[in-house]
């Protein structure tokens, strides 16, 4: 599904990147962890066209690396940002209207879908997104994307600041998301919800991946933890 080899990437004279190859195969969740500073949501940013990049990014057997984000979503990857880019002005159910790429038209996903997997947006779906809670509007965020019918989902720290019970919830939608078919790229820092749900885990550090694995492998290594993810 996405295969990335040698992926480099610059903000000004600061080398983010410095030759980040991994992979995500179909149906997959795949998390990609670090300490903050590493360049795990500038991988995404690169792969989504939003970064400049060198190097190989195929996604369905085919290079995207030069295009615009707007292509590279047509060709079925979506991304949910670290900021929750929602629109705040409308509704809930604007929001999502907004994700289809086709006006009337969804494969996968439909509206209707969204509601029955967190019931809490049909209760405020004619309530304009700004009044939602954080965890609110970030499952708006990634249920909008969902709109959109992607084959691969990069989502970036979507747990960032949310209870123990919303944190459960995201979870739960992303091994939904998984079990249609989908790929999921999940940038995260908490171990907790990346080790229950990933199948592999690639680890970061210093710009370059240090560690690829398991869920299960990495639970194990209490070395690749201490020196790579605790603080």
């Amino acid at each position: 599904m996405l295969q990335i080899r040698d992926m480099h990437a610059k903000y000004g004279k600061s080398h983010i990147l410095q030759g980040v190859s991994f992979d995500v195969c179909d149906g997959e969740i795949v998390a990609l962890m670090g300490r903050n500073g590493v360049g795990r949501s500038t991988a995404l940013k690169a792969i989504m066209g939003a970064v400049q990049s060198h190097g190989s990014i195929r996604f369905k057997n085919q290079q995207i690396v030069g295009l615009k984000p707007h292509q590279v979503a047509r060709l079925g990857l979506g991304y949910v940002p670290e900021n929750r880019d929602i629109f705040p002005g409308l509704t809930v159910r604007d929001n999502l209207y907004l994700g289809q790429k086709q006006a009337n038209k969804c494969d996968r996903w439909s509206i209707q879908d969204m509601f029955d997997i967190f019931p809490r947006l049909a209760e405020r779906a004619d309530t304009r997104a700004d009044v939602l809670s954080g965890g609110e509007q970030q499952m708006l965020t990634i249920c909008r994307t969902l709109m959109g019918d992607p084959d691969l989902v990069m989502v970036d720290e979507p747990t960032e600041g949310l209870s123990p019970a919303m944190i459960d919830h995201v979870g739960n939608l992303l091994e939904r998301i998984a079990s249609r078919g989908i790929a999921v790229l999940l940038v995260e820092q908490k171990l907790t919800i990346a080790l229950k749900i990933s199948q592999r885990v690639y680890v970061m550090g210093h710009g370059r991946v240090v560690f690829e694995g398991t869920a299960e492998q990495l639970s194990a290594n209490a070395g690749v933890r201490k020196e790579w993810l605790e603080v």
